[in-house]
């Protein structure tokens, strides 16, 4: 294979020339919707330990012009350690955004390099637009070939595949040929990892950093100079080796409308929402509560069950990532809400009590479709089961507007700010012309989270 033909110089080729006429309306009402979405996501963690050390960690390496979105004032940072701590803060609460094709995260991985290289260049929400639909295009054009092996085998597909996507997005915003970002492209692939053994940890949302700092340092590199194989991606060395097969790129063009995004309704990893789904509706039909429950168990299509690694959670941190623990509080709680996740909420006598009695399997079979089913035996005998294909807050399944600015509203204020900045945010990015970094202050300003210094 040439040079000229590698999946590496194709997805290069079509990020460079992709341009405001190519995205459509849809695609730029996803990306205003996933900038609103993740920012009140990084705001609600504003006081978790993870947030904290990160601000820390920011502001530690000098001033810049770029907002760190929950820190509670304007104080600048550089613009990489505005990408990284973003980045961190947006993921610690595991409630931000998902696109099944990946197995993982792709607004956290990219946004926050795009709005602080955005805020450093002065460029528009226009800008970041057309960048993030060209990392889009990246991140599933990988994720067809290779996302489910690559995750199969251990590697945390939002920092690894994310990472690049992140490379070329930012490549795409500096307005880089071709050829610098099929070296962006390269000189990310040499920085992505990030495993799936993080979970439940600090360390995961340090990948999700990680991944926006790696992105947008690539496209820097690239802007001065550097170069990059351009066998990056494919062949027995490349990047895709690590899912364990041959990269076979899709027609390039309309992913994000094509696989669309998942909104997160409930703030935990999103392999138990069907199941979420599924037992909330038992719960209302049916008037359950927890002391009605002799058992449930929860049957999932395959691979389904992958993230949920902690069984008998003892934190906020491993119950995010337990199925166990989600189908305990929401038969004691109804819809799981950021509280649910504290520690203490997590060690409550009752559903501690109740963690052995929620089992979990999967099906044999193909990866997709997916679905869950949920089976409550009560404990005077019947067993009532439901299940769930499409997802509420999934593609097919969209949340509303209002209940968008619903979730974003909670998120500001659980965070310390005022609901009226969700509005104002949303309204601000679906305003192309206007400054990237104006639009950003605006939202957070508006909701009293940054607070002006002279």
């Amino acid at each position: 294979m040439s040079a000229a033909a590698t999946p590496t110089r194709q997805l290069a080729a079509f990020v460079a020339g992709l341009d405001a006429a190519r995205v459509t309306r849809a695609e730029r009402e996803l990306v205003a919707r996933a900038i609103l979405d993740t920012v009140a996501v990084g705001i609600a963690a504003r006081d978790e330990p993870a947030a904290r050390l990160a601000m820390l960690r920011a502001k530690q390496q000098g001033k810049g012009p770029c907002t760190l979105w929950a820190a509670g004032e304007a104080t600048g940072v550089r613009e990489e350690e505005a990408a990284w701590a973003n980045g961190v803060i947006a993921h610690v609460l595991d409630f931000d955004d998902v696109t099944s094709v990946m197995r993982g995260h792709p607004s956290v991985a990219m946004l926050p390099a795009l709005l602080a290289l955005a805020e450093a260049e002065a460029l528009s929400v226009e800008d970041v637009t057309i960048a993030y639909a060209a990392g889009f295009e990246v991140i599933a054009a990988l994720s067809v070939s290779m996302a489910a092996p690559h995750y199969a085998k251990g590697w945390h597909s939002t920092a690894t595949i994310g990472a690049i996507g992140a490379a070329a997005a930012c490549a795409r915003l500096l307005r880089l040929d071709a050829i610098c970002t099929a070296h962006a492209i390269g000189l990310a692939v040499t920085q992505a990892a990030g495993t799936r053994a993080s979970f439940g940890t600090m360390a995961k949302s340090v990948q999700a950093g990680n991944a926006n700092l790696a992105g947008l340092r690539a496209a820097r590199l690239a802007q001065l100079g550097f170069d990059a194989a351009p066998e990056a991606l494919d062949g027995a060395m490349g990047f895709a080796s690590l899912g364990g097969g041959a990269l076979v790129l899709p027609a390039l063009g309309g992913a994000l409308l094509r696989h669309g995004l998942e909104v997160k309704k409930y703030p935990l990893c999103y392999a138990t929402h069907r199941a979420l789904d599924a037992v909330l509706d038992l719960r209302a039909a049916h008037g359950l509560g927890l002391a009605d429950v002799a058992a449930v168990h929860v049957h999932a299509s395959p691979g389904a069950l992958a993230p949920l690694i902690h069984h008998r959670p003892a934190t906020g941190l491993d119950a995010k990532f337990s199925m166990e623990y989600a189908m305990a509080a929401a038969l004691a709680d109804g819809a799981p809400r950021l509280s649910t996740f504290s520690d203490a909420a997590v060690r409550r006598p009752a559903l501690q009590a109740f963690l052995p009695r929620v089992t979990a399997d999967e099906a044999e079979g193909a990866l997709l479709p997916r679905w869950a089913e949920v089976s409550v035996r009560l404990l005077d005998g019947p067993v009532l089961s439901l299940r769930r294909h499409a997802l509420r807050g999934g593609a097919e399944d969209p949340l509303s507007r209002a209940e968008l600015l619903a979730k974003a509203e909670d998120c500001l204020v659980h965070g310390g700010g005022m609901a009226e900045g969700a509005a104002a945010l949303l309204s601000a990015m679906e305003d192309p012309a206007r400054g990237a970094g104006d639009a950003l202050r605006a939202g957070l300003l508006s909701g009293a989270v940054l607070e002006e210094t002279t």
